[in-house]
């Protein structure tokens, strides 16, 4: 079975980490939530990257806000892909935990999404399984199918309410 860990640098940046978190489950996809920060508990962020591929983890998200060191750090310590989550905060709305997370040094690769974008966080991180697990990889097709259903009706009824203007 697939697994994913969620990793989180406080327990505050649940409401961004729930989404991902969704998605995966959706898709059938272990996983497990965790608080720990790059900053207050450097050992136990270093101990849980560089075992998490015996673990059974496939693909590591990291939510992490101002600094947002986490993903660099996890990423430094496997070869397992690391996603970046960016949370927003009060002082410069998550653009300072995105560049934080975007600008890792060469060698240390982390893949970022949006500010709080936990969905997306989560769906990249299926498609990353979906190379290695069929049944991953046909869902997410069902799941763009619906997306794309879905915005193809929103064109009919805006159309037919628009001649209306």
């Amino acid at each position: 079975m697939a697994k994913v860990a969620v990793i989180m640098g406080s327990k505050s940046d649940l409401g961004a980490v729930k989404p991902a978190v969704s998605v995966l489950r959706s898709f059938g996809v272990e996983t497990e939530v965790h608080v720990i920060s790059a900053h207050r508990t450097p050992e136990e962020a270093h101990e849980f990257a560089s075992s998490a591929k015996q673990q059974g983890f496939e693909v590591i998200i990291c939510a992490a806000g101002k600094a947002a060191h986490l993903g660099g750090v996890f990423a430094a310590s496997t070869t397992l892909p690391v996603i970046g989550l960016p949370i927003k905060t009060d002082m410069m709305g998550g653009l300072d935990s995105l560049l934080s997370i975007v600008q890792m040094p060469s060698g240390i690769p982390v893949a970022t999404v949006g500010v709080n974008a936990g969905e997306n966080a989560g769906l990249l991180a299926a498609q990353i399984l979906g190379i290695k697990y069929p049944e991953i990889a046909a869902e997410l097709a069902e799941y763009k199918q619906k997306m794309k259903d879905k915005i193809n009706a929103d064109d009919v009824a805006v159309q037919a309410e628009s001649a209306e203007f």
